[in-house]
């Protein structure tokens, strides 16, 4: 089963691939692979042996192949990006696979991307990739899937689109958003002995390193800040979110001294200001609107209010927007935004702040490390991670769940085997006894 790894990253979807044709006893062959980002690249040739081409604008010639594996560009259809879709650049690298498809016809496809490209446009965007890769002769048919299905202890969703030329995949799997929030992964933890779940049902603790190198710590002027916010007791930061525009399950910047000691009133202040702001008769903004002096004086009014916002004022935690105040949000500031459950499923892991996320293990209060987020994501622990921390943070959270990959591909196959035949006799008998 010759293939091609297209918008390749380190190989997470290669890797699925790889381990689903094992399984099915399918011989396969890599005969291309492209990846822009030269730092991927490297974490690539670690694992495969190969560079992998870059720009897939440039490459105008493929080998044969019968398979396209792609995981374009997510960031034009996330919700943590600005949602532009085809209308960035990056949005019509869809338009490279179309392209390439039209010209090679492959036997089949896979194609991994964000939840949030199913509803970009409000369904627009997504019907238009279907209805462009079905005009090509592709029968396609999507699922929704959270990893935390498939034995990973991480909340991700993402939408895995397959198709088969003149063919159906005919799958079995079922779209399936699973636990929304870590809360909801506990209780269906706790109903899973009623139920056998194909997969395990895995935690955070099941994949955190026993002694880590030291260097994963957090300062110790941060953690002696939140031990004092949980009275010495650093199980209690188990779920907790550092951020400074909600309320919650939360430490705030203004509670822990971050730029400078708050009184007690200074504290209820903050803490009424952000409970309040999000309130709908203030406005419908989803963090909340700047509100006056006014506003403010009808939740929280006390005698020295006006002594109360002046020392935020000087200390940063509050800002004066010509008669309208809000907090500054300085949620990046924070060692650690987000301390995981180790009883329950992680966040979803993304690129830009994955170094951000803690554990209380063993003792120590620190940062995930870039192996326990591999296996976040379901590498094994042979996967070669790159050697500098922060690229292998970036690439991690960039990267697909390699379970999910797996499950969808041998569903794909078993579903489809008339359609899919694998070139050699030998491969073709492998794959009717798999």
């Amino acid at each position: 089963m010759r293939f091609v790894d297209l918008f390749a990253g380190i190989g997470g979807i290669r890797l699925g691939f790889e381990q689903a044709m094992q399984e099915l006893g399918v011989p396969c062959e890599c005969v291309l692979s492209s990846e822009i980002d030269k730092h991927a690249q490297e974490t690539y040739k670690l694992n495969f042996g190969e560079s992998p081409q870059g720009d897939v604008y440039i490459i105008q010639q493929f080998p044969e192949f019968d398979f396209l594996l792609a995981g374009f560009p997510c960031q034009p259809f996330s919700y943590a990006g600005k949602q532009q879709g085809f209308g960035d650049t990056r949005g019509t690298l869809f338009f490279q696979i179309e392209r390439i498809l039209k010209d090679y016809r492959p036997k089949g496809f896979l194609l991994e991307n964000v939840r949030g490209l199913t509803t970009h446009d409000k369904g627009r965007t997504f019907k238009t990739i279907i209805q462009h890769l079905e005009a090509l002769g592709y029968g396609v048919s999507y699922l929704l899937l959270n990893g935390s299905n498939f034995g990973i202890p991480q909340n991700r969703v993402r939408v895995y689109i397959v198709g088969i030329y003149q063919g159906k995949p005919n799958l079995t799997l079922q779209s399936d958003l699973g636990a929304t929030d870590s809360h909801k992964f506990k209780d269906k933890l706790a109903q899973s002995s009623l139920f056998e779940p194909q997969y395990p049902l895995r935690v955070v603790r099941d994949i955190l390193e026993p002694e880590p190198d030291s260097k994963y710590n957090c300062s110790s002027d941060f953690v002696a800040q939140l031990l004092k916010m949980v009275s010495g007791r650093a199980e209690q930061l188990h779920g907790i979110r550092m951020i400074d525009h909600r309320n919650g399950n939360s430490i705030h910047s203004w509670e822990l001294g971050i730029k400078g000691q708050c009184t007690e009133d200074e504290i209820d202040f903050m803490n009424a200001l952000i409970a309040n702001r999000r309130k709908k008769h203030f406005g419908a903004d989803q963090d909340g609107k700047k509100l006056t002096l006014e506003q403010i004086k009808t939740f929280f009014n006390p005698p020295n209010l006006q002594s109360i916002m002046q020392g935020l004022l000087d200390k940063g935690y509050l800002k004066d927007h010509g008669g309208k105040f809000n907090p500054v949000a300085g949620n990046m500031s924070f060692e650690v935004f987000k301390f995981l459950d180790p009883e329950s499923i992680s966040i979803t892991l993304v690129s830009s702040d994955a170094h951000k996320l803690g554990v209380v293990h063993n003792g120590r209060v620190r940062h995930i490390t870039p192996r326990e987020c591999a296996r976040l994501q379901g590498f094994p622990d042979g996967f070669k991670l790159h050697p500098q921390d922060t690229h292998a943070y970036r690439q991690l959270g960039n990267s697909v769940s390699v379970p999910v990959i797996k499950a969808v591909l041998l569903d794909v196959f078993r579903a489809s085997k008339q359609t899919l035949l694998p070139i050699t006799q030998t491969a073709k008998t492998n794959y009717r006894a798999a």
